[in-house]
């Protein structure tokens, strides 16, 4: 499947670190994306990011967000206010919080009470593999993305309280299963000529 634009999954925990050098920089932590595990969308839908995904990510110009809200930029990589690194387990960062910015140490804050400890990541599905398995539920492993944003959040993409946003989620599941079926026969009909 090919350009599923503005993904947003929440997977990781967060915390916080004060350096204790000169500089005594904040900063908060932790993996924005976990490779390899399996992560349950709805009833009978699943999802994994594929450790492949990130092979060839560009991560030069990546924001982080208070709550995906663009209006709220915590880090970025480009300024190195943001640090994303990617490892055999996913992807690590560090946001450096801004101490002029009261917002910004009102979140590290309540990182550090452990009131916010969690993250997420907003991205475009650039290439997924789906397996339809034998108890009729559906699995789609990302393998290729675009990252725009890391995000700390308050709640998690999946809260089963937004009941709309659910509805909406799932005719897209629908929408992308559809295609990636269309996908599959156009490409055994092009096997069969």
């Amino acid at each position: 499947m090919r350009n599923l634009k503005n993904q947003v999954r929440s997977l990781g925990k967060l915390q916080t670190r004060a350096d204790n050098n000169e500089t005594d920089e904040m900063k908060i932590e932790g993996y924005f994306v976990v490779f390899n595990s399996e992560t349950k969308l709805f009833e009978n839908y699943y999802e994994e990011i594929s450790d492949k995904a990130f092979k060839d990510i560009d991560l030069t110009d990546i924001r982080a967000l208070a709550d995906h809200d663009t209006a709220k930029v915590l880090g970025r990589t480009k300024s190195q206010t943001l640090s994303l690194t990617v490892d055999d387990k996913g992807l690590y960062g560090e946001i450096t919080i801004n101490k002029n910015d009261s917002e910004a140490v009102n979140l590290y804050e309540r990182v550090k009470r452990g009131d916010i400890d969690q993250c997420s990541f907003g991205f475009n599905i650039l290439d997924e593999t789906m397996d339809t398995r034998a108890d009729g539920s559906t699995k789609w492993t990302i393998t290729e993305i675009e990252l725009f944003e890391v995000s700390v959040v308050t709640f998690p993409a999946y809260a089963d309280t937004a009941v709309e946003a659910r509805s909406e989620q799932m005719k897209q599941l629908e929408k992308r299963n559809l295609q990636t079926r269309k996908a599959k026969l156009k490409e055994r009909i092009k096997t069969w000529h």
